[in-house]
């Protein structure tokens, strides 16, 4: 969807706010199972963290983390990163529920992207490649109306 969405952004210069852009916590490196989620946690009823998704995506969250790991940072830092070099007009706002996360997400600002890291994190990385649908059957109605 956002491959429909941004171009016109920057057409119409119109700014963007990508929603939950480290993958709901996958791509904080922290979560590694599913029971990393309290019990309660709404992210257990999401197709994306449920079975072979789960496994799939943590895969993906693993490239992200070696990825940052040989650019000095963080996997939130290096996904933040990334989807600043997105352009000017798209900002994100992770969720956080410390300030130590916080300070660490602040930390995306340093890390610099050459367009050949761009490059091969959308090469190894596409949009594609994440499993599951972003919402059970019920939201998706919710939302795609």
């Amino acid at each position: 969807m956002e491959q429909e969405i941004l171009p016109a952004c920057r057409e119409l210069k119109v700014g963007f706010v990508p929603y939950a852009p480290l993958g709901r916590g996958f791509l904080s490196g922290t979560i590694k199972t599913p029971d990393d989620l309290a019990p309660d946690d709404f992210r257990r009823g999401l197709p994306r963290f449920q079975g072979e998704h789960f496994a799939s995506n943590l895969a993906l969250a693993d490239t992200v983390k070696r990825l940052a790991t040989e650019k000095g940072c963080t996997p939130a830092q290096l996904a933040l990163a990334w989807v600043l070099a997105q352009g000017e007009m798209i900002v994100p706002i992770p969720g956080t529920k410390r300030i130590t996360y916080l300070e660490e997400n602040l930390g995306a600002l340093q890390v610099e992207l050459s367009t050949a890291d761009l490059d091969h994190i959308e090469s190894i990385m596409p949009a594609a490649k994440v499993s599951g649908a972003r919402y059970p059957e019920a939201g998706l109605r919710m939302i795609n109306k």
